[in-house]
């Protein structure tokens, strides 16, 4: 059975971000993919790092937020069949009448959600998207995760590709079995023929 390996394609559409001006602004560009999220955690999200897939190798970007939190969580994504596909969560201040940072976040792969991680609490974002993956993250950071947006891209089913070209190649064949098969018997009569007329 063909392993589906699922490439996101050099088209990407910004998306975001949501949450507070604080912190200054990042961006972790466009990648092949997602491997590994690393979130820490308590009253809000303190800080995210991600490992990319870089062309089949592994990448781990920067980490972006504060020392705070007492809760490390990992998501390990099976990679190549497994992707994100959205992020929800909150924002609101943490402290009063500060900015809004991002309280909680909850992350949608293909096959399962992971969280929610946080606090759920404020306002509430999300995108619900069929046909894309999310190859990068942006966002704003300082002592905590401000805002965060990402990278989406449509979806490159090598499988499906696979399988386009071999069904095609079997038409392709049957094609030629059934034009070839004609072509035998058209030829083995003719020479018969010939045979008779030359004896």
């Amino acid at each position: 059975m063909a392993q589906k390996k699922v490439v996101g394609s050099s088209k990407t559409v910004k998306v975001g971000p949501w949450g507070g001006h604080g912190g200054s602004a990042w961006d972790d560009e466009m990648h092949t993919g997602i491997r590994e999220i690393t979130l820490v955690y308590d009253r809000c999200i303190d800080s995210i790092q991600v490992e990319y897939d870089q062309n089949g190798k592994p990448l781990l970007g920067e980490k972006h937020g504060g020392t705070g939190g007492n809760t490390t969580i990992k998501i390990k994504l099976e990679y190549p069949q497994e992707y994100l596909t959205t992020v929800s969560g909150h924002y609101f201040p943490v402290v009063y009448g500060g900015s809004p940072v991002i309280r909680s976040l909850t992350f949608k792969s293909n096959l399962r959600t992971f969280g929610p991680f946080g606090v759920q609490e404020g306002t509430p974002f999300t995108l619900p998207m069929d046909g894309g993956m999310i190859v990068g993250f942006s966002g704003r950071s300082g002592w905590y995760l401000d805002a965060i947006g990402w990278r989406l891209s449509p979806i490159r089913s090598v499988k499906l590709y696979e399988t386009l070209q071999k069904k095609f190649l079997r038409i392709g064949t049957m094609a030629s079995k059934s034009l070839g098969n004609r072509n035998v018997q058209h030829g083995a009569v003719a020479t018969a023929k010939s045979k008779k007329m030359h004896a």
